[in-house]
């Protein structure tokens, strides 16, 4: 890294594709109860490799944190695949609440609204319950366990060990379904 940049600080923005604008307010303002900070439309030419000129609206919805989850609202150029439910292993947002009661209370709420929210899920250091958004976005809810910070510098000191064995254990079904040689390390 080069000595001279200061360390990122934070996330600023993730953002995503949305198939309706409103659709999309309404889940985020009226459901999960984000503030709706920006919405505003606009053309730009991204260049080729990004798409060329594009004409959509731009949201942003605003965290408790500061921090924002942004949507473009594009219809000249989005297809029914870009909404189809995602792979939470390729895709998802988790949301942090205060606690387990909390994440319970939300999908409590969730579910009476008609929202299916599967879990809770205990990943050891979080538990969590899911469901997806208008867009096919997999979303999480989640809530650090009373000893997350233990658990989390347990598997620190043990993160370089564990990647090298996957690495080696990996390598071969990685070149035979993937097609590429892995680093080794």
């Amino acid at each position: 890294m080069n000595s001279e940049l200061k360390p990122l600080t934070n996330i600023h923005h993730a953002v995503y594709r949305c198939r309706d604008a409103e659709e999309t307010r309404a889940f985020y303002v009226d459901i999960l109860g984000l503030k709706l900070a920006a919405a505003f439309e606009d053309t730009q030419d991204f260049g080729e490799a990004l798409g060329g000129k594009r004409h959509f609206l731009h949201m942003f919805f605003e965290t408790p944190d500061g921090n924002y989850i942004a949507f473009f609202d594009e219809p000249g150029k989005a297809t029914p695949d870009h909404f189809k439910g995602k792979d939470s292993f390729d895709l998802h947002l988790a949301l942090e609440v205060e606690n387990l009661d909390a994440v319970l209370r939300w999908q409590e709420q969730l579910n009476a609204v008609g929202i299916t929210c599967m879990g809770p899920v205990d990943h050891g250091f979080v538990q969590s319950v899911y469901m997806y958004d208008p867009n096919g976005i997999p979303l999480e809810i989640t809530a650090r366990v009373s000893d997350s910070a233990e658990v989390m510098a347990q598997h620190a000191a043990e993160a370089g060990a564990n990647l090298a064995k996957w690495t080696r254990s990996t390598a071969a079904i990685k070149r035979e379904r993937l097609g590429f040689n892995v680093s080794s390390s």
